[in-house]
């Protein structure tokens, strides 16, 4: 197993003073390290029956298409504003520095798909409770949530249903 933690850099003061960015790109480029982190992030779903998995924009597509092949099930990308290009749901959430919208196509799944959420980092919760609220307006049936890392101190575990399982790779 890799030392996930050597693999993922600290950015201080991005995207604005005050945050300190995670950033997962040196991970990314390390293939023996991108195989073992999709293995490990597939494992806790492996048998569960799956429709899609929903990647949030942006870090959450890389991470959450090669989950979705992994687990042999199609992929949906839940998007920043105005990226998709029919009629959408959409959800407004808070970030630890701001805030910001997301989208997934009014058709992205049907009724009672069963969905596993994927992102790479829970740190307030805003984007992956935004992300839970789209996929139950698509009256998807979410399954679980897989996170690259979470950063404990932000909270944003507490902000989650406690119903549905959530899985984080990394802990700090």
């Amino acid at each position: 197993m890799p030392d996930w933690h050597a693999l993922i850099r600290d950015v201080p003061g991005f995207p604005k003073p005050g945050v300190v960015f995670k950033d997962i790109t040196p991970l990314l480029a390390d293939a023996d390290g991108y195989a073992a982190m999709v293995d490990a992030l597939a494992m806790p779903w492996r048998g569960v029956a799956l429709d899609a998995v929903l990647g949030v924009e942006s870090r959450g597509f890389i991470l959450g298409a090669a989950l979705a092949r992994a687990l042999g099930t199609g992929f949906v990308p839940v998007r920043k504003p105005g990226k998709l290009p029919a009629r959408t749901h959409a959800r407004d959430y808070a970030l630890e520095y701001g805030s910001d919208r997301l989208e997934i196509h009014a058709d992205a799944v049907p009724p009672g798909a069963r969905v596993l959420l994927v992102d790479d980092v829970l740190a307030t919760g805003g984007t992956l409770c935004a992300s839970l609220a789209l996929a139950r307006q698509q009256g998807a049936t979410v399954v679980g949530a897989s996170v690259l890392l979470e950063i404990a101190a932000l909270g944003g575990r507490a902000r989650w249903d406690a119903d549905v399982p959530l899985e984080a790779l990394i802990a700090c």
